[in-house]
């Protein structure tokens, strides 16, 4: 696996362009459990980074319906939609090793064959390898709220995002978010109400409740026991 999640850009003059970035790069310290998955199931479902369209069919071996989720944290979730869904194709980003390497051994230890994993930036991902016209859903379940005001701008799910979601999504396909900050779902949901193309899903135009698609993760079910709130949003591109 190349350890480098962002290709770096340079100006007229040589100088590196700063750009904003939705995520901090924590470098967490691999367990020999994570490192062994990197060093043994890589090869055989990781994707390295390219700035070339993905053949998403030759890349899971078959035609299928795939899911994009950004930003799967361990995996849990992810190797548990996958194996659930075996007639669908899921493809996982994440930036921190520790969460690659768990999510490989995961997924070898659940026998999941239909899910590959890439190490690198999403917005870039989206913009250089994902096709346009080629997703059935993307998923972005509780990405960091960046709550302090000063710091709102590094949220991830911004008007360009959210228009390049949804170029990669098929027609009738759908971007699902999630987050426990309600300060966060309410600026989700304005944005992407803003954006022409998209359907919200929601009957009361707001929040969906959490589909069945969705494992429960053992941080939600702690929040629930706090009495936190989750939120789901459902967008269907429309056109």
């Amino acid at each position: 696996m190349i350890n480098d999640v962002i290709t770096p850009e340079f100006d007229e003059n040589g100088r590196p362009l700063r750009r904003i970035r939705s995520f901090v790069r924590r470098q967490g310290r691999l367990t020999k459990g994570q490192q062994l998955a990197l060093d043994q199931y890589w090869p055989e479902m990781g994707v390295e980074f390219q700035p070339e369209p993905l053949d998403l069919t030759q890349l899971f071996g078959r035609d299928a319906p795939v899911v994009l989720e950004i930003g799967f944290g361990m995996g849990a979730s992810l190797v548990t939609m996958a194996q659930n869904n075996p007639q669908q194709n899921f493809l996982g980003i994440e930036v921190h090793a520790p969460g690659v390497g768990a999510c490989l051994g995961s997924a070898k230890e659940a026998g999941v064959e239909n899910l590959r994993v890439m190490c690198h930036d999403a917005v870039e991902v989206l913009e250089k390898m994902i096709p346009d016209n080629s997703l059935r859903m993307v998923q972005l379940f509780f990405p960091d709220p960046w709550h302090k005001a000063r710091h709102n701008k590094r949220r991830i799910v911004q008007v360009p995002f959210a228009e390049l979601v949804m170029r990669k999504l098929k027609l009738g396909g759908v971007f699902h978010m999630a987050t426990d900050w309600e300060a966060y779902a309410e600026h989700m949901l304005e944005v992407m109400s803003s954006i022409d193309g998209y359907r919200n899903q929601s009957e009361t135009q707001d929040y969906v409740p959490r589909p069945e698609t969705r494992p429960l993760t053992k941080f939600e079910q702690r929040g629930q026991r706090l009495g936190h709130g989750v939120w789901d949003l459902m967008f269907e591109r429309m056109k």
